[in-house]
Parts: C-alpha cells; sequence; structure tokens
C-alpha cells in the first residue's frame, strides 16, 4: 500500500465519487441532511448494523442524528482514501468525548480516538453498501470498558 498511488489504485476514483466520500463522512459534522438522496442509495447496506440501526438511508440519518446527539464533538477525519472501478477504502478518525453509554460500554467522560477502516461500494455516484471495521480493542483501553458482544 506504499505505493498505492503509483501503483494506480486511486486512478479510478472520479472526483464526484470522492466528493460523495467526503460528503458522507461530513454528515457528522454539519447535520445537513439534504444532499443525503446525493450520497446513499435508498436501499443502501450498512454492514454490521449498529445495535438498534435501521437499514437503508432512513437508518443512517438517524444514526448520525442519534450520535450527534449522544457526542456533540464528534468528529471524523479522512486519512486516506483508495479505491478503483466503484470501490473505496477509507482509513479515517472517529473521536469524541464518551460522555454516554456507546456500544455497551459505559460513559468514561475521556476523550477518545478510534480508528475506522471502511469500503463502500459506489454505482452511479451514490454509496450502495459500506462495509466498517472499528478499532474496538482501542476503544477498550482508552474507555477501560469492553463492547457490547
Amino acid at each position: 500500500m506504499k505505493d498505492y498511488q503509483t501503483e494506480g489504485l486511486v486512478r479510478g476514483i472520479s472526483p464526484e465519487e470522492r466528493n460523495t466520500i467526503h460528503s458522507f463522512y461530513n454528515l457528522f459534522a454539519t447535520r445537513d441532511f439534504t444532499l443525503l438522496d446525493q450520497i446513499l442509495a435508498t436501499d443502501w447496506e450498512d454492514i454490521p448494523l449498529a445495535p438498534g440501526q435501521q437499514a437503508g438511508a432512513a437508518g443512517f440519518k438517524d444514526l448520525v442524528l442519534h450520535f450527534t446527539a449522544m457526542f456533540p464533538d464528534i468528529m471524523i477525519t479522512i486519512l486516506d482514501i483508495v479505491g478503483a472501478e466503484g470501490k473505496v477504502g477509507v482509513r479515517a478518525q472517529l473521536s469524541f468525548t464518551h460522555t454516554h453509554e456507546f456500544m455497551g460500554m459505559q460513559a468514561s467522560n475521556k476523550k477518545v480516538v478510534i480508528a475506522l477502516h471502511e469500503f463502500h461500494y459506489l454505482e452511479k455516484g451514490k454509496i450502495v453498501k459500506t462495509w466498517h471495521l472499528e478499532d474496538w480493542m482501542s476503544m477498550l483501553f482508552q474507555t477501560g470498558s469492553w463492547p457490547v458482544q
């Protein structure tokens, strides 16, 4: 992955797809859902769903509203984007002050930073599927509590 730019893995990402990815993560900061229909397919799949999360674009909106209400300082910073042919990998950081229960972990009132590794599948400029992996071990070490089973 050190040479992903010279190996051409970014050549398949159009500026529109790059903007879609940035807009997806930016929703946590802006809470502006006017572009949601342009970012996500109506039947968008999130794998795995968070506990209690509904499927589809409406479920994503509810998830963002839920997390931003609990953690007003939540921020996602994109570190890297790579991809080709409608497949996009994102390495990012999720940070927030752990003031409420989160995924079964009781509030620690600590500022935490969690690594996010996500893969998005796009069709016609919209995200149709997202597969994600959060760094739960890091959350355990930072908060001292175990995530939901």
